[in-house]
């Protein structure tokens, strides 16, 4: 095991970091409501998490500087590089925050200590702009050298939630329903604007009966795996039970967030009182999951 698995794991079971995490919540509490400014940091407008995108400016602007720095051409441009790289990791840690608000567990630990360490090195790297404007380059150069080794620490913490924790992605990303018309459920069980739980091959699905039409999408939440047959119908869509999400029950797209990702949904008919539904590749289902035979249709 690397040292930064383990020192990955030991984060993740230090529950005395809960306490820290509700002080921050309650201060940051903003972020964690539901609002047109959560939205946009949650990237509903973009269709997945702002984060990913905006880590790339601080962290590019820093590591310019330190190549000037390494090649002996540091100054004017190098300060500025750290200035902008500065600047920029403020909606960075914005758009961070507001993805860590649904978090919880060892993912709010390691969340809360990526959070940290960034704000670690926002620090060194803001006290390398001051040292570079007063002349003092040999410290500016180490406190810069500083500043990317904690950003490489907390890059780590953040890969570890991203692709292992799976947080800000796409939790029905792997899932995919029947290609031809299947049965799914009979109609006489529905009833209309009340949201109805069906498994089919072992996939979870929520219908909706809108007395004209039966709105059928996946169950799974795509922002953190809620049972939206579990939430409301509200108007045309249906409130996720846990965050508060709505998605449109026709089309799938996000009305409100956190959630950025739209709803799979199936095309839907009714033959002999049975509701069948089918695939279709709207809304960006994963045709082949990890170990299925390559697709190439």
């Amino acid at each position: 095991m690397n040292p930064l698995h383990r020192l990955t794991t030991r984060i993740e079971a230090a529950d005395r970091l809960d306490a820290v995490a509700a002080k921050i919540r309650d201060i940051a509490s903003p972020l964690g409501r539901p609002s047109s400014l959560r939205d946009k940091l949650t990237g509903r407008w973009l269709g997945h998490s702002v984060h990913p995108m905006l880590v790339a400016a601080p962290i590019g602007a820093w590591i310019g500087a330190a190549a000037l720095d390494v090649t002996g051409a540091s100054g004017t441009a190098a300060r500025r590089l750290i200035g902008v790289g500065t600047l920029a990791a403020i909606p960075t840690a914005a758009t961070g925050a507001a993805d860590w608000f649904d978090t919880s567990g060892a993912e709010q630990r390691v969340g809360l200590a990526h959070a940290a360490l960034n704000d670690v090195a926002v620090t060194l790297f803001a006290a390398s702009w001051w040292s570079r404007r007063h002349g003092r380059s040999v410290r500016a150069i180490a406190l810069s050298g500083a500043g990317l080794a904690a950003v490489g620490v907390a890059g780590y913490l953040g890969g570890h939630l991203a692709y292992v924790r799976g947080v800000a992605v796409n939790t029905t990303a792997f899932q995919s329903g029947p290609e031809g018309w299947t049965r799914l459920i009979e109609r006489d069980e529905l009833t209309t604007g009340v949201p109805v739980g069906a498994t089919l091959d072992g996939l979870e699905f929520v219908v909706v009966d809108r007395t004209d039409r039966v709105d059928v999408l996946e169950d799974r939440c795509t922002h953190r795996g809620a049972p939206l047959s579990d939430g409301v119908v509200t108007g045309d869509c249906i409130e996720c039970p846990w965050h508060g999400s709505r998605f449109d029950t026709a089309t799938g797209m996000v009305e409100a967030g956190p959630a950025s990702v739209p709803q799979p949904v199936y095309r839907t008919r009714v033959v002999d009182g049975w509701v069948e539904i089918r695939r279709t590749e709207v809304g960006g289902l994963r045709r082949n999951p990890i170990g299925a035979a390559h697709d190439t249709g």
